[in-house]
């Protein structure tokens, strides 16, 4: 049987379990969806020189 290799040592995990032990867990990231509001879908069209006309009133 094979010996196992030994790990090699990383100050990044170090720092980071020593970190997790003194302030605990993170907490999982949520991401939140923004909903698209109903002005945006209209104006994704300049509007025309008719109902430019049509919606003025004098």
């Amino acid at each position: 049987m094979a010996k196992k290799k030994s790990k090699k040592f990383s100050t990044v995990k170090a720092v980071k379990a020593n970190a997790r032990e003194r302030v605990g867990q993170p907490k999982p990231e949520r991401v939140m969806e923004e909903k698209p509001s109903r002005e945006s879908r209209k104006a994704k069209h300049k509007p025309t020189m008719g109902e430019i006309l049509q919606g003025e009133d004098f």
